[in-house]
């Protein structure tokens, strides 16, 4: 069996420590600011908390997608050295990464037709997408071989559950995930929507609740309900956020006491550049495994 790696992006939002322990490359995203080109490298030449101070003095961030040259940049330097690779991408429902991850894979392949290269869309976003990958570095160091991972991602990814909720809807009105109504009478009403990120990958309002606490009593209700093997579930967790700790915390405390056997506690990360410039500051995130797929 051949040797191969892993890679990603950095919309995995992990912290970069996390990361180079997992053994994981991992290609760049892009935010502008005020005109200037920045690259999301996990926070390494900006804090959270700059980052989220620039959009809270009126900062509008925009973004950009990994392009095909810059995953050839972190694939091909595998391949060369004989060592297939299998790269996890960022939802296509929220990127056009997917398709720069194809277009690096056709030019890779026919310049190493020797080597495997395999691309698969997480359909996932943020640290969901970073559970996934660190799900499969786990599977990978247990003995799977390339083939039989890159089908267990494809038939189980849709099992990888997302909720969030925002305390700030104006940056979902920016995004289009929401209307402009919705957001203003949202903001005025305390209303929190409860989203998910649905089979297609995209992201999807299901619920709206009256103000964060019962925002975050219906995400852990929610998790009670799908969670892998109910209280017997035994995967990991992971949390990401936008300034929002204390709501995360929260949330990650009912966790902890209701799943005793969940894989360690629950991990909390902080938002990334990337997907920050459309959340913008105040979203938690829960991530975990469940039985069931994702619907639409």
């Amino acid at each position: 069996m051949s040797e191969f790696v892993i890679t990603c992006c950095s919309t995995c939002d992990l912290s970069k420590e996390h990361i180079q322990k997992l053994g994981v490359d991992f290609g760049t995203y892009h935010y502008i600011i005020d005109g200037v080109d920045h690259i999301d490298d996990l926070y390494q030449s900006v804090t959270p908390k700059q980052f989220y101070g620039a959009i809270d003095a009126g900062a509008l961030p925009t973004t950009s997608q990994v392009t095909p040259e810059e995953l050839i940049g972190v694939i091909e330097p595998h391949l060369k050295e004989g060592r297939d690779v299998l790269h996890i991408e960022f939802s296509s429902g929220l990127s056009g990464g997917y398709a720069s991850a194809l277009a690096a894979q056709k030019i890779l392949a026919e310049k190493y037709p020797e080597r495997k290269l395999y691309v698969v869309d997480s359909l996932a976003a943020s640290s969901g997408y970073g559970l996934l990958v660190d799900k499969a570095v786990e599977l990978k160091n247990g003995g799977m071989g390339i083939d039989e991972l890159r089908d267990w991602l494809e038939e189980n990814k849709l099992r990888l559950r997302h909720w969030f909720f925002s305390t700030n809807l104006q940056h979902f009105r920016r995004g289009g995930r929401i209307s402009g109504a919705s957001a203003a009478i949202g903001t005025l009403l305390g209303v929190c929507p409860v989203m998910d990120v649905n089979s297609e990958g995209k992201l999807i309002v299901r619920k709206k609740a009256m103000g964060k606490k019962k925002a975050i009593r219906e995400m852990f209700s929610i998790m009670c309900a799908q969670a892998q093997g109910g209280s017997d579930y035994s995967e990991k967790v992971f949390m990401s956020t936008s300034m929002a700790y204390d709501d995360a915390k929260a949330i990650a405390a009912l966790a902890e006491a209701s799943f005793p056997k969940m894989n360690g506690k629950v991990e909390i990360n902080d938002i990334g550049t990337v997907i920050g410039s459309h959340t913008g500051p105040g979203t938690v995130a829960l991530f975990f495994f469940s039985s069931d797929k994702r619907g639409i």
